[in-house]
């Protein structure tokens, strides 16, 4: 029988893993997405953690996510990495997709860095781009603080003027031109999914200011702000929308396209994890 999970459960959660995994200060979390993989140079891999043995539901298998979080050591400091993630679509409940976040953040985590797979709502923002998060719009019909979890770990209406900290923001840029390749910035649009946005549709998120469509992340960064964390999210436009062009869409396309831009995504996250992280 599946334990339904509750803040005082989080809680103990998160006592065990400091318990049996003594992760020392929690620096951060990273999340990889659809088709990703993240790595974090200069840290040493430690403990890698099924999530099935962490957290009390059931794993749903989905192509391109690990379902595992590393743990990845310098001296007294660490970084828990999320080898893919929960979707809304898959059957997850709101505190399931977001439970890794406030795990990372009753553990000490201050800054959330994301990447996702998007489809691009922009001509300009081709296939394989990058593109730096500004804000968002939640069209999946919930909100991860919803019941006990907004008063339980945090203020009952937490402020999202900045959801997507401008300087993260600001050094994301800069790493991206150090490197010497070019991101776009923009407003991600949340869909519940798991089908793909109608033309329609595609035109309807333009109109409302979207950059890039996806189904994913937005539970994610409203928690971690309501916990008061420092919020980074990278998308990879890994296709164009419906009706941007005239093939039709398809995951494979999805994972394709992250397996093709995941050098520049790697080294752009090497270069912020230097930054936003130094060493003590």
């Amino acid at each position: 029988m599946t334990t339904r999970l509750t803040p005082d459960g989080l809680r103990r959660i998160a006592d065990e893993f400091s318990r049996s995994h003594s992760p020392g200060r929690v620096r951060g979390l990273l999340i990889a997405g659809s088709g990703l993989t993240l790595e974090v140079p200069g840290w040493e891999v430690g403990e890698v953690v099924a999530m099935g043995d962490l957290l009390p539901f059931p794993i749903r298998s989905l192509a391109g996510h690990d379902h595992t979080l590393t743990v990845w050591r310098r001296g007294v400091d660490s970084l828990l990495v999320m080898n893919g993630r929960f979707h809304l679509y898959q059957g997850y409940a709101q505190e399931e997709v977001v439970a890794p976040v406030r795990l990372a953040a009753l553990l000490g985590a201050e800054v959330l860095i994301a990447t996702n797979a998007t489809g691009s709502l922009d001509p300009e923002v081709e296939a394989g781009s990058l593109v730096v998060v500004s804000d968002h719009l939640n069209l999946q019909g919930s909100n991860p603080l919803a019941g006990v979890w907004g008063p339980e770990l945090g203020p009952q209406f937490p402020d999202m003027t900045e959801a997507y900290d401008p300087e993260l923001r600001e050094l994301a840029h800069r790493a991206a031109a150090a490197a010497g390749f070019t991101v776009h910035e923009g407003v991600y649009a949340a869909v519940l999914g798991p089908s793909f946005e109608t033309p329609a549709e595609v035109r309807m998120l333009r109109q409302l200011g979207g950059a890039v469509v996806g189904m994913s992340t937005v539970p994610e960064v409203i928690a971690a702000r309501h916990m008061g964390m420092r919020v980074l999210v990278l998308s990879l436009a890994s296709n164009p929308a419906a009706g941007i062009n005239q093939y039709p869409l398809s995951h494979e396309e999805v994972l394709a396209a992250g397996h093709e831009a995941a050098d520049r995504l790697r080294d752009l996250v090497r270069r912020l994890v230097a930054v936003i992280f130094p060493e003590s």
